[in-house]
């Protein structure tokens, strides 16, 4: 029995990439993908953080070096200018070359609006200056738009070492956190995949 169907008023087709003359559509239907809250979005980052950490073949102590290497520069380097530092230093110091690339992103086009700021600030107030926040975040909005060390070096003496010392005091925190946090989780993770090795497949990341 044919299908009962109104004149030029086809059904809907669900299927991203059908051309059926039976679905009614000359063209694909676009799809409109959910927008991701940014908890699961934050979420999904994290656990590509994770796996792509845990799942080196390499020793704990290792992996845990690299990272912090990353972490390092990441802190005491100006952004723009970290990977040509992180990269060798992993080759030098026998790290993970993954870590050391992605290490560094601490510092990335989001969040060096807050920290280049805070860090020139607290580096300044360390070395004995007084100069104002509000004059410093302007000095580093223009760093971060020119992102060069010309501009870095113009900005005088007292603001070019507060970046400094407020960098290294940040890489001196960050640092030791990162290496021993990410040899704990590394151990961790492979201490219960080992105890989970009878029971089964499990979550490739967990």
């Amino acid at each position: 029995m044919p299908e009962n169907r109104i004149e030029n008023q086809p059904r809907r087709c669900y299927i991203g990439k059908c051309l059926r003359k039976c679905c009614g559509v000359d063209e694909p239907v676009k799809l409109r993908r959910p927008k991701m809250k940014l908890g699961k979005y934050l979420k999904r980052k994290y656990l590509e953080l994770y796996a792509k950490m845990v799942r080196e073949k390499a020793s704990p102590e290792f992996i845990a070096r690299g990272w912090a290497i990353g972490m390092f520069c990441g802190c005491a380097i100006p952004f723009g200018f970290q990977l040509p530092v992180s990269i060798p230093a992993a080759f030098v110091l026998k790290g993970s070359k993954i870590g050391s690339i992605v290490g560094t992103l601490l510092t990335n086009h989001v969040t060096i609006w807050f920290i280049y700021p805070v860090q020139c600030y607290v580096g300044n107030r360390l070395i004995g200056g007084n100069l104002s926040y509000a004059n410093v975040k302007s000095a580093m909005i223009e760093l971060i738009n020119e992102q060069s060390f010309r501009k870095l070096l113009s900005l005088g003496p007292d603001l070019t070492k507060s970046f400094f010392v407020g960098g290294a005091l940040l890489a001196a925190v960050m640092t030791p956190l990162t290496y021993y946090g990410v040899k704990a989780l590394v151990i961790r993770r492979r201490a219960r995949k080992a105890g989970e090795n009878a029971a089964g497949p499990s979550d490739p990341i967990r």
